[in-house]
């Protein structure tokens, strides 16, 4: 795999402001990517301040890991945010965490790296997962899953509405060829695709579904926002930029219900104390999108959706 590709931070600046940061507070980042949010976080803190990041991604941690040799108040782990419970109880920072950020999808290197499989326009390897060394590749999955399910998988997760044309021509197709390269998958989807999209290749929906359906991305984003709430401290903030609709719905529903209390999730009519009705979490403004400026200068934050919200109890 290589690492000479760029990478760069969307909404960085809008991000680090919403998560308040205190100089003695303890964040964590829970996609730490390159490093982007994680080096403007550590520029708030003050000699007792700490940072905690994760992410899955081989070479994100090796340059984690040379930020952490150069700054002391940092430390990376190699998980997912899904598991930060778990990392957050070890070190005895559980319901003392003053931020969180969450920054969603996928990289830039991991895009631009053919090596890595995740992209139609680069022929590569069929991987797509970003951590190579765990799991099911999407080569993987291609070859041995029923025809429903790779249908599903590009329906449910990429909302590709030819899904059971697509799906139908892949099974067909690895008949008598496996798929080993996006390149050649990308081909074949792209014939099985009746109506193009004006401007986007018609292989992108059904590849977007199975990155997130080899990556676990959505249930990771379920199991970790419940678990950031859990660490968080009283007034903590917790920030997810979300890049498709399937992400930011997941947030938008999980901020709405905690901001509602438990009331919210009753029967109508049913008699209930007054504390059901106090909130969990204060929502902060709008959700926020990429200025005209950085639209200009990093197009791929076109479709960065931010929300932000606040622990109350």
């Amino acid at each position: 795999m290589k690492s000479g590709f760029n990478h760069i931070t969307v909404l960085l600046d809008e991000a680090v402001e919403a998560l308040d940061v205190r100089a003695d507070g303890r964040y964590l980042d829970g996609t730490f990517g390159r490093g982007g949010h994680s080096r403007l976080i550590l520029q708030g803190l003050g000699p007792e301040g700490r940072l905690l990041g994760f992410d899955k991604d081989p070479l994100a941690i090796a340059t984690g890991q040379a930020l952490a040799a150069e700054d002391g108040r940092f430390v990376i782990v190699q998980r997912s945010f899904a598991e930060l419970a778990d990392e957050v109880a070890a070190r005895g920072m559980a319901g003392q965490v003053d931020g969180i950020l969450l920054d969603l999808g996928v990289s830039s290197p991991q895009l631009d790296d053919a090596e890595r499989g995740f992209s139609f326009m680069n022929d590569g390897p069929l991987d797509m997962r970003m951590d190579p060394t765990r799991g099911v590749s999407a080569a993987q999955f291609i070859a041995t899953a029923p025809v429903e399910e790779i249908a599903r998988v590009f329906k449910e997760y990429g909302e590709e509405r030819f899904a059971k044309r697509m799906a139908r021509a892949v099974v067909e197709r690895r008949e008598t060829q496996p798929f080993e390269r996006t390149g050649d998958l990308a081909e074949v989807l792209k014939v099985a695709n009746p109506a193009w999209e004006k401007g986007k290749n018609p292989a992108t929906r059904a590849f977007q579904g199975l990155r997130i359906h080899v990556n676990n991305e959505l249930g990771d984003l379920e199991a970790g926002l419940d678990a950031a709430l859990a660490a968080l401290k009283v007034g903590g903030r917790l920030v997810v930029i979300s890049f498709h609709s399937l992400e930011d719905r997941i947030v938008k529903l999980f901020m709405r219900k905690l901001a509602k209390g438990e009331a919210d999730n009753l029967p109508r009519n049913l008699p209930v104390r007054f504390e059901a009705f106090e909130p969990f979490i204060r929502i902060h403004g709008k959700a926020q999108f990429a200025s005209e400026a950085e639209l200009k200068a990093n197009p791929r934050s076109r479709s960065a959706v931010m929300r932000v919200a606040e622990k109350l109890r």
